[in-house]
């Protein structure tokens, strides 16, 4: 199930899975290995909004609009610090894993790998 797909149609999703990571959009919580994350508001909105795009590529501009209600300025940087950070604490939680791609010059992806499982792979 994905951040798109709840399991009563019109309800919001309580939960959607990826690999060790569960995202609960209704509590704002975020699981790694069962383990809760302890993400900022900011930190949670985008990972939620990465993980809702199911694999598609989103752009900075557009992330920034979703999770800060704003304009991105030109040359801000406040996504990419914020991708950092989540992945700082996914790496920390779950060392084999890789959640959030990035695309140069068109946004970010998350698309879940074991790096353990997915030798050869592109990231």
């Amino acid at each position: 199930m994905t951040l798109l797909e709840p399991s009563v149609p019109g309800a919001a999703p309580s939960e959607a899975n990826f690999g060790p990571l569960v995202i609960r959009p209704n509590e704002g919580l975020a699981l790694a290995g069962g383990e809760a994350l302890h993400l900022s508001v900011r930190e949670f909105g985008l990972l939620a909004e990465l993980a809702r795009n199911d694999g598609r590529i989103v752009r900075r501009e557009d992330l920034y609009g979703l999770v800060w209600s704003a304009p991105l300025r030109e040359g801000d940087r406040t996504v990419d610090v914020y991708v950092r950070r989540i992945r700082v604490k996914l790496a920390a939680a779950l060392p084999t894993w890789t959640f959030i791609h990035t695309h140069v010059g068109f946004g970010y992806r998350f698309a879940p790998r074991d790096r353990l499982g997915d030798e050869g792979s592109e990231d």
